[in-house]
């Protein structure tokens, strides 16, 4: 996984605990998805699934752990790797501000 020069931990989260996001590429096990191979398609391109955890990696970026409901995987994911679908969403628990 390569980051960019950007340090994302300097903004807010792009997306809210229980945002409704849609995945952007191909999401692959990186050898952290425990009981599944290397390489193992743990989302589709255009799957669905909601923020349930926002976390750090490397003190650089945000880490959303994503629900994908069709596979029933929680599966950790870079902003870029996602994008928001309700545009109009508003969280069911308030944020706190950043």
């Amino acid at each position: 996984m390569k980051l960019s020069e950007e340090i994302e931990l300097d903004s807010p989260p792009l997306f809210d605990m229980g945002s409704r996001v849609r995945t952007r590429k191909v999401l692959r096990n990186d050898g952290t998805f425990p009981g599944k191979d290397i390489g193992f398609h743990l989302a589709k391109k255009g799957d669905i699934g909601y923020v349930v955890g926002i976390g750090t990696y490397l003190q650089r970026a945000y880490i959303y752990s994503v629900h994908f409901l069709e596979s029933n995987f929680v599966v950790g994911c870079l902003s870029r790797e996602l994008e928001l679908i309700d545009e109009d969403y508003k969280p069911l628990i308030e944020q706190e501000d950043w």
